[in-house]
C-alpha cells in the first residue's frame, strides 16, 4: 500500500522519527483517532442517507448505535500497530495486542446485544398474533440471542489468548449434567414455557378452563409458570409443566371471542311448542347482552320424564359474561312464562294409602263411632 498519498504519510513519519519510536507511536495513535473520526462520520452520513429511503423504524436506530463499534474498532487497528512501534518484548507487544482484541470483541459483543434486541422487537411489533417471535415471546428470543451472543463472545476472547478449550467444555458438561439433575423441575417449566410462548395455545385475555376444573382469566404467561384469575377473584399460580401436559379448554379461541350460552328449559306436557319458542326467542332479542350476531335459535330436545325440554342458545361478547347473561336470561324466561301462564313442571310425588293398618282403623273408628 502506498503510504505517500495522505499529505502526512506515515513514510514521512518513520523517516524524520525512526530514531524515536516513543513518538512514533504516539504519533500513529493520534492519527488513528483522526482517522476514526473521520471515517465513522463518513460511514454515518451514507448509512443515514440510505435509511432515510426506508419506512423501517429500526434502521434509523442500527445507524445510531453503529457508530461506536466502528470508531474504537479503527483505533484497536490503529493502536495495534503503535504497539509494534514500540521497543518492547515480543511477549509483551502480543499482550497489549490481546487486550485491545479483547476490548474489541468486548464493544462488538454489546452492540450485537443491542442489535438483536432492536430487531426482535421491531420483528414483535409488526408481527402477527400467531406469529412465532411477537410480543409475548419476545422475552424468551431475547434471552436466548443474549446466550449465543454471549457464548460467540467468550470463545473469540479464549481463541485470542489462545485458552484451550477442551477442559472448559469438559467442565461445563459435568457441571451442566449436574446441575439438570438438582434441577429437573425447574428445567421442565422452563422448556414448557417456552414451547407454550411459541405454540400459544392460550394468551393473555383468554378464559380457559383446565381438566381440574379451574376456569379463570390468563393475567400471566411467564417462562416458569402462568397465572390465572378465576372468577372468584382468586389467582393461581401453575406450573408450565403442568399446563404444558393437560387438557386445556379456550373458550376464547376460535374464529371470534364470543362465546355460546345454553339454557335448558322444561315446560310441561300439553303446553304449545310454537309459542314456548316464540317466547324464549323474545327474551333473546330484547336481552342486551345477547349478541345479534349470530342469531339466537330454540332448540326442542326431548320428551322428558315431565316435562317437554327446550334448549336457548344464545352468544356473548366474550366468555366472562356467561355468569351475568345467564342469571338475566333466567329471570326473563321465569317471569314472561310466568305472564303467559306457561306451566314449568317441578318433580313432586302424590302419596295414595289404599289401607291403613288395623290398629290405626280400630283407633279411628274409637275416634268417630
Amino acid at each position: 500500500m502506498d503510504m505517500t498519498i495522505l499529505p502526512f504519510s506515515f513514510q514521512s513519519l518513520i523517516d524524520r522519527f525512526g530514531d524515536h519510536p516513543y513518538i512514533l507511536a504516539v504519533c500513529a495513535a493520534l492519527i488513528t483517532i483522526v482517522a476514526a473520526y473521520l471515517l465513522t462520520t463518513i460511514i454515518k452520513v451514507i448509512l443515514s442517507r440510505l435509511v432515510e429511503r426506508t419506512a423501517i423504524s429500526a434502521d434509523d436506530k442500527i445507524v445510531r448505535i453503529i457508530g461506536v463499534p466502528v470508531f474504537y474498532s479503527i483505533m484497536m487497528i490503529g493502536f495495534s500497530v503503535s504497539a509494534t512501534l514500540l521497543p518492547i518484548s515480543a511477549k509483551l507487544q502480543g499482550s497489549i495486542i490481546g487486550a485491545l482484541k479483547t476490548l474489541g470483541i468486548l464493544i462488538w459483543t454489546v452492540f450485537f446485544i443491542r442489535l438483536a434486541k432492536i430487531v426482535l422487537r421491531s420483528w414483535a411489533k409488526g408481527a402477527k398474533e400467531a406469529g412465532l417471535v411477537r410480543l409475548q415471546t419476545l422475552p424468551v428470543f431475547e434471552n436466548l440471542a443474549l446466550t449465543i451472543i454471549l457464548a460467540g463472545a467468550i470463545f473469540l476472547i479464549f481463541q485470542t489468548w489462545q485458552i484451550d478449550m477442551t477442559a472448559w467444555l469438559a467442565s461445563a458438561g459435568v457441571l451442566g449434567i449436574a446441575i439438570g439433575f438438582a434441577s429437573k423441575d425447574t428445567l421442565s417449566n422452563l422448556i414448557s414455557g417456552v414451547f407454550i410462548l411459541a405454540d400459544a395455545p392460550y394468551k393473555i385475555g383468554d378464559y380457559v378452563v383446565l381438566d381440574s376444573g379451574e376456569r379463570g382469566e390468563i393475567t400471566n404467561i411467564g417462562v416458569r409458570s402462568t397465572r390465572m384469575l378465576t372468577r372468584d377473584d382468586v389467582e393461581l399460580t401453575i406450573p408450565n409443566a403442568i399446563m404444558g401436559n393437560t387438557k386445556i379448554v379456550n373458550e376464547s379461541g376460535g374464529p371470534y371471542k364470543k362465546y355460546r350460552i345454553r339454557i335448558p328449559v322444561g315446560v310441561a306436557y300439553g303446553s304449545d311448542i310454537d309459542q314456548v319458542s316464540a317466547l324464549l326467542m323474545e327474551v333473546a332479542r330484547q336481552t342486551d347482552k345477547v349478541c345479534v350476531t349470530p342469531e339466537a335459535r330454540v332448540r326442542f330436545r326431548a320428551f322428558g320424564a315431565s316435562s317437554l325440554d327446550f334448549e336457548l342458545l344464545c352468544w356473548v361478547d366474550e366468555p366472562a359474561l356467561r355468569g351475568l347473561t345467564t342469571h338475566i336470561l333466567l329471570g326473563a324466561i321465569y317471569t314472561i312464562f310466568n305472564r303467559e301462564e306457561v306451566e314449568i313442571p317441578y318433580a313432586k310425588q302424590d302419596l295414595y294409602i289404599k289401607e291403613l293398618p288395623d290398629s290405626l282403623q280400630q283407633t279411628d273408628h274409637l275416634q268417630n263411632p
